[in-house]
């Protein structure tokens, strides 16, 4: 089994000066996972960090062809040493005593000992393994990056592409990711990219030697670019990084189960729940095999499985996947993973019209929560849902109330989990028709959600949703800003493609058309039906909304033929779905008819001012006809 210690672990010959493998969080991707625990069973020790340094000399195996020769290679052994001698002995020493250093206070002293003895260029390769432990640490990672910046000083003036500067280039996008500095987080993590696939593409490293980096560096980019809101390229990282361990470990290793999973995380965040499922059932696939059944892995796949089934309007399968979940959650004792299943469960029920059952559900998981808790709360969101559904809405209130009032405790250490429950409240009051309440409450979510670089895709999905409540009742102008601003980011974090970015532009050409702006509607509608062709076929009902709202758009601007170009073809899409849908046909073909006719009279307007004097022989006439008092603006009037 060639598992990534092993691929690294052939070039632990080199004993001077080894260095630790990039970050914490990058190794946690490539390598084993955490200890058995009552809720971690099967998960390996975390002894893999160790295993990992003593691994780093294959990454820097091949520093002495590349210059970075260590002295004491050179030290004699004769019995009398000249000074020139000892001071290679003493050097060697301090070597040998950064090297053996265990902890980062020891390493530190050992360094300092060291600075005396050696120049900087020498001290390059001391700087990057310093900077690798500061940033493992994670506690002071100003320093961390004051070394991973003098080992970049050293490093950088070769001619050429080397491991040790990917390394610290990756090192370095690592630090800045955590000190949340994401642009240059990007830049240092794209270069030490091309560095990588250059050395791999000539060949002039071994690819086992490059693609435990290569994948620290994929996975870094998935981060600082979700951090940054571009989601939708984020997942491209996270699949070569998926791609990367794919190549480096067995085939069924549970690794890749975990890698996996994180994909269909990856692809839920950002609503392709199509694109999830596939990932999703090979990380259940694989946790089943090598952990049985019964692992509480299985058990977190299976209800991320729930969600997506979810996702896609499955409801049946998903309730199905969620209570196997529970079964595995519940016989090891995971009680908090268990509550939130069972709260998954009860939404389920909710969704298939099941509302008694999710309402006894909720009251008997309601108890086992603290007072205040955040759980509590979203039970309690849960309830109100049901019982809206039941139009008992004076009691579905009740429950909203007791929610916000927990929720208004939490804001200031639980923002996103706060503003999430928001949401979901303000849909609930949304369903009552109390969309002042709704509004106000989207307005809470979005000041709090854009503070924080991570939820800038969750800003313009609130945008979104106020722009549309906005214009819902009425408030065109309030409604135009937060609809923009909406389309702009929902571009930059899930692509310009992407249908919820359709949803967006469909409703601020409704906006355009309502303040009179038919070219900006034409623009955006035109935008909204291309997306929803691709994203959900030309006959989805989306789509053929988009295209009846282009064909008013282009009636406004007077461009009938376009008008009816698009009004047929909505005909023809509504006649796809047979008789199902023949109110819709119908309608379709009377706002054709009303276009022919428009378009008619438009025609009849235009052959009559064909009829009507040139300009320049209105200025004939008018000089030849003075003497008659009528105006050069006057012509049309009396002819017509």
């Amino acid at each position: 089994m060639r598992r990534v210690s092993s691929i690294l672990g052939k070039l632990q010959h080199h004993s001077k000066i080894s260095f630790s493998f990039p970050s914490v969080d990058s190794i946690s991707h490539i390598s084993s996972l955490p200890n058995p625990t009552p809720c971690t069973q099967n998960h390996p020790s975390k002894s893999h960090l160790k295993n990992f340094s003593k691994a780093d000399a294959l990454l820097l195996s091949n520093t002495k062809s590349q210059g970075f020769t260590t002295l004491s290679d050179q030290t004699p052994m004769a019995p009398h040493m000249s000074s020139r001698q000892r001071k290679i002995k003493e050097r060697s020493q301090l070597e040998e005593a950064f090297e053996s250093a265990e902890t980062t206070d020891d390493m530190l002293k050992a360094f300092k000992d060291m600075e005396d003895s050696f120049d900087e260029i020498e001290l390059g390769l001391a700087c990057l393994k310093l900077g690798l432990k500061l940033d493992q640490e994670g506690e002071d990672l100003e320093k961390a990056l004051s070394f991973a910046a003098r080992a970049l000083k050293v490093l950088d003036k070769e001619d050429k592409p080397s491991l040790p500067l990917a390394m610290t280039l990756q090192l370095l996008g690592s630090v800045c990711y955590s000190l949340r500095r994401f642009n240059d987080s990007l830049g240092y993590l794209n270069r030490s990219n091309r560095i990588l696939l250059r050395l791999e593409e000539q060949r002039s490293c071994s690819a086992d030697d490059v693609r435990p980096i290569l994948h620290a560096v994929q996975f870094e980019l998935f981060n600082t670019k979700t951090a940054i809101g571009r989601r939708e390229e984020a997942i491209g990282n996270l699949r070569k990084a998926l791609e990367l361990k794919e190549m480096m470990l067995d085939e069924d290793c549970r690794e890749l189960g975990k890698a996996n999973r994180e994909v269909a995380e990856a692809y839920v965040a950002v609503l392709s729940f199509r694109e999830a499922l596939p990932f999703c059932l090979k990380a259940l696939d694989i946790h089943k095999t090598q952990l049985g059944h019964n692992s509480v892995e299985v058990a977190h796949d299976r209800r991320l499985l729930g969600v997506i089934y979810t996702g896609l309007e499955e409801h049946e399968k998903a309730l199905e996947q969620n209570q196997l979940s529970q079964r595995v959650l519940k016989s090891w004792g995971c009680n908090s993973e268990l509550l939130r299943a069972e709260i998954d469960a009860a939404n389920m029920q909710i969704a298939l019209g099941r509302y008694d059952e999710a309402i006894n559900t909720l009251k008997g998981i309601v108890q086992q929560t603290p007072k205040d808790s955040e759980d509590r709360a979203m039970i309690f969101v849960s309830m109100a849902k049901a019982l809206c559904n039941q139009e008992n809405f004076a009691d579905s209130k009740r429950c909203l109330v007791i929610a916000s009032g927990i929720l208004d405790k939490k804001e200031a250490t639980s923002p996103i989990a706060v503003a999430e429950a928001f949401m979901e409240i303000s849909m609930q009051y949304e369903t009552m028709n109390e969309f002042e309440t709704a509004i106000s409450l989207l307005k809470r979510a979005h000041a709090m959600l854009e503070k924080i670089a991570e939820e800038q895709h969750s800003v313009g999905s609130v945008s979104a949703r106020i722009g549309w409540l906005l214009l819902l009742t009425g408030k065109v102008e309030q409604a135009l800003p937060y609809l923009e601003d909406a389309a702009e980011r929902l571009k930059e974090s899930f692509g310009s493609k992407h249908y919820g970015v359709g949803y967006v532009y469909n409703n601020l050409g409704a906006a355009y058309l309502e303040l009179d702006r038919p070219q900006s509607a034409a623009q955006v509608f035109a935008f909204a039906k291309d997306i929803m062709d691709v994203s959900l076929g030309p006959h989805h009902a989306d789509s053929i909304e988009a295209c009846q709202n282009l064909s008013k758009a282009y009636a406004a601007m007077g461009s009938y033929q376009l008008a009816i170009n698009f009004q047929e073809k909505v005909i023809e899409a509504w006649e796809g779905h047979g008789p199902s849908a023949e109110d819709e046909v119908k309608e379709a073909q009377r706002l054709l008819e009303q276009l022919k006719k428009r378009a008619l009279g438009a025609s009849s307007n235009e052959s009559l001012m064909k009829a009507l004097p040139l300009p320049h022989t209105i200025n004939a006439v008018s000089g030849a006809n003075s003497k008659t008092g009528l105006s050069v603006n006057q012509a049309p009037s009396s002819a017509l």
